[in-house]
């Protein structure tokens, strides 16, 4: 029986979605082929159909979640103006810092996996982590280059933050920390 294009598109989605959340979840030395195609219901054989290698899963998650990041971003500014950072920054905490690991943001839940890595690896990270950057800065009051340094810092802060609250163990001191960056991300958003 042969499969259409769409179910085969579908397949693919499904497969993206879910090596996406077996990474974020497991990280890439803690998961195997057999791991990420179960997170989707498939078989390896559907893992193999859709990539040669675990690490080629790797790069498309990680483009597909920076992507997903960057069009926040940018759904974010097209909906709220000028208010669009505070909006971001308040989804942006309230979204990644309780939930399920699986369910987190690629950016603080790949980047570390990123830096043990090729240079291939790096070398996708990289554009689309500037693709996020800039989105940022189009969003930002001021000049050019002080719009894109402040758009670095506020990507930092929005994976460290998210990383820091998320390893505590108290609650109130997850919200402290999460309030404190959030906070720290809404002024820098203000030039």
């Amino acid at each position: 029986m042969r499969y259409s294009l769409e179910h085969k598109e579908d397949t693919r989605r499904r497969m993206l979605a879910a090596v996406g959340r077996g990474f974020r979840k497991a990280g890439f030395a803690g998961i195997g082929v057999d791991g990420l195609a179960k997170f989707a219901d498939l078989t390896s054989g559907a893992f193999y159909a859709n990539f040669r290698s675990k690490s080629e899963a790797f790069q498309a998650a990680l483009r597909a979640g920076l992507a997903d990041v960057r069009t926040g971003v940018e759904s974010f500014r097209a909906q709220h103006g000028g208010a669009w950072v505070e909006a971001f920054a308040d989804f942006y905490f309230e979204q990644f810092v309780g939930c399920d690991l699986a369910d987190g943001c690629a950016l603080p839940g790949l980047s570390s996996d990123v830096a043990r890595s090729d240079a291939r690896t790096r070398g996708v990270f990289e554009k689309e982590y500037f693709a996020i950057v800039d989105a940022i800065a189009e969003g930002l009051p001021g000049k050019a280059e002080a719009r894109m340094s402040r758009a670095i810092v506020v990507t930092a802060l929005l994976a460290g933050g998210v990383t820091l609250a998320r390893a505590m163990k108290d609650k109130a001191a997850r919200d402290r920390v999460a309030r404190a960056v959030r906070d720290a991300v809404v002024e820098l958003g203000r030039g």
